[in-house]
């Protein structure tokens, strides 16, 4: 039997929870209005820890991914003062994922003025005139839709793009002439992958998205609050294949394909498995992966992350998914080049990918070169010249 002490013990914990039940309704009454919802939740950290004052990339960076058509809409006085954000953060290049092939001139032409500072990667566009909801009439499903697309790519390099992005409506939502989900792996595209490799094009391919937006949306997921926000973001449910099978398939045509690059954006679709990540970077030698918009994920482990990065340095790439505030880039160097403990990963609030805090990985200075410009300059045709003119810049600074 429990002591009267322990009792007494539980009975005043008891009744400290009750207390703290009826203050959190009194307040909710006092407000006049009910209790606040899960999405308006965001606890503020009493933790007092010390902060690095970092304002820029300690090496002159290539941001591998950034979307400078969808996030300035054509804004050319926004488009300059990113620039000047970049020259203030000794970000050198950005690559714009946001060109369409088949009208790349449209972006280039936006990005004209800005061509020395802004490499641009083409997209394919599976839809082209076609109807949302009769997918008979989409692009990819006519034929001479992939030869087509090869010959497009072709004359894309001629205008200057370097490289290929896949959208991760790739396997999500793309639909066949049966309304059926398009495929990763489909035979059909393999001319596609390969004319990428001749042309010495990475693909930069988003597969997948977190883990969470793969599982119920309950109380449960570690999510759960952002897809309360947004529940457009949940692929759970039999109308959307499993997050290992999209997995599966990209790895699939990673293998198939040993002489074309393949960056996988977000890192690889798996920030959350850093061990399996390791894994694939193993198995497949021409598979880069990218950090953008998963400083929330990797910074919330760091022991494992750092070593991860460590091991993985040749073959990892700096972005960042912006245009974004300032704000945000100097998180991703406090991430990056200190050792900072639990602070933010963007500038919102509440914060927008999980509600936790980050741990700076402090990286050795040959990890960082590699990262933030080395291994970019291995992989993208043709940029060293340009890369030079903006670092020198950076450097007599």
């Amino acid at each position: 039997m429990p002591s009267c002490f322990q009792s007494g013990r539980r009975v005043g914990a008891t009744c400290g929870l009750l207390l703290g039940l009826l203050s959190a309704v009194a307040w909710g009454q006092e407000a006049g209005n009910k209790l606040p919802t899960i999405d308006q939740y965001y606890p503020e950290s009493m933790l007092k820890a010390p902060r690095t004052d970092v304002r820029y990339a300690r090496f002159p960076a290539i941001d591998i991914h950034s979307h400078f058509g969808l996030r300035l809409k054509g804004d050319r006085e926004a488009l300059q003062k990113y620039i000047e954000v970049m020259d203030r953060n000794h970000i050198a290049l950005s690559v714009s994922l946001d060109a369409r092939l088949g009208d790349e001139e449209k972006h280039l032409d936006f990005l004209q003025q800005d061509r020395d500072r802004i490499l641009a990667f083409v997209h394919i566009d599976f839809r082209g005139g076609g109807v949302e909801d009769r997918p008979k009439t989409w692009a990819c499903n006519q034929p001479g839709f992939v030869r087509t697309t090869c010959e497009q790519l072709k004359r894309a390099r001629e205008k200057g793009i370097v490289g290929v992005k896949f959208f991760k409506q790739f396997g999500l939502s793309h639909r066949d002439v049966r309304g059926e989900l398009l495929k990763i792996d489909d035979p059909r595209w393999q001319p596609i992958w390969q004319t990428c490799g001749e042309l010495g094009f990475p693909i930069l391919i988003h597969t997948g998205d977190p883990a969470a937006f793969f599982e119920p949306v309950t109380p449960k997921n570690e999510r759960y609050e952002e897809l309360f926000r947004h529940p457009e973001w949940s692929f759970h449910g039999d109308q959307f294949p499993s997050r290992a099978e999209l997995l599966d398939a990209r790895n699939r045509v990673i293998a198939r394909n040993p002489g074309t690059v393949f960056i996988g954006a977000h890192v690889a679709g798996n920030s959350e498995d850093l061990e399996t990540v390791g894994h694939w970077m193993a198995e497949y030698p021409n598979l880069y992966i990218e950090i953008a918009s998963r400083i929330g994920e990797l910074g919330r482990q760091p022991f494992t992350a750092r070593q991860f990065v460590l091991r993985h340095q040749d073959r990892i790439l700096f972005g960042t998914d912006g245009p974004w505030p300032e704000e945000r880039l100097g998180y991703y160097w406090r991430f990056l080049q200190t050792q900072d403990e639990y602070f933010p990963y963007s500038e919102k609030r509440p914060q927008p990918q999980g509600l936790w805090f980050i741990y700076g990985l402090n990286l050795p200075d040959d990890a960082l070169k590699k990262i933030y410009y080395r291994n970019a300059l291995r992989i993208l045709p043709g940029i060293a010249e340009r890369y030079q003119r903006a670092a020198t810049k950076f450097q007599q600074e």
